[in-house]
């Protein structure tokens, strides 16, 4: 096989190309941190609610739901991402308003599991590898961020997506 072969090989297993659709990666590094600030800021807003409901059911339980208090932020966050990052628009409500959706290689939207995998690859591996780990966005050729390759999935312009009908 030629090298011009194995490249459009490659080229084909994925169902988005930055050299032939570039609208749907321009400037999507910036939208997708202004996402994550507003996701931070609605998943600490949820805290409040969830916090109360655990209050009320350790006082039902008789100290014993105040166990959950330690995991709460976890549990609110990865509901929230498996919910609305795993839901049918695959875009968080702050990937939403930034104007980001994700897909997978093949083009497929995210599903839940997969949503959560990637929410604890994400926490993990900036926790483990310092938030430098981020800067892998800016030299990759989709633009994507360690997570999002170790889980095959891509960041797209959702209004590009829109355009071509995707």
């Amino acid at each position: 096989m030629t090298d011009t072969g194995r490249d459009a090989a490659a080229a084909s297993r994925f169902a988005y190309d930055p050299a032939t659709q570039a609208d749907l990666f321009d400037g999507i590094l910036s939208k997708r941190i202004i996402a994550f600030v507003m996701d931070a800021v609605f998943i600490v807003a949820l805290m409040i609610p969830a916090g109360l409901l655990v209050l009320v059911l350790g006082v039902v339980t008789l100290g014993l739901g105040w166990l959950l208090f330690p995991p709460l932020f976890a549990i609110v966050a990865l509901a929230y991402c498996a919910l609305t990052l795993g839901g049918r628009n695959s875009a968080t409500p702050g990937m939403r308003v930034a104007g980001v959706e994700m897909r997978t290689w093949s083009g497929q939207k995210m599903f839940p599991l997969l949503a959560v995998m990637h929410a604890l690859i994400f926490w993990f591996s900036v926790g483990i590898l310092t938030p430098l780990v981020l800067l892998v966005g800016l030299f990759t050729y989709r633009r994507q961020l360690l997570h999002d390759l170790l889980l095959g999935v891509v960041a797209l312009n959702a209004d590009a997506l829109r355009r071509r009908g995707l």
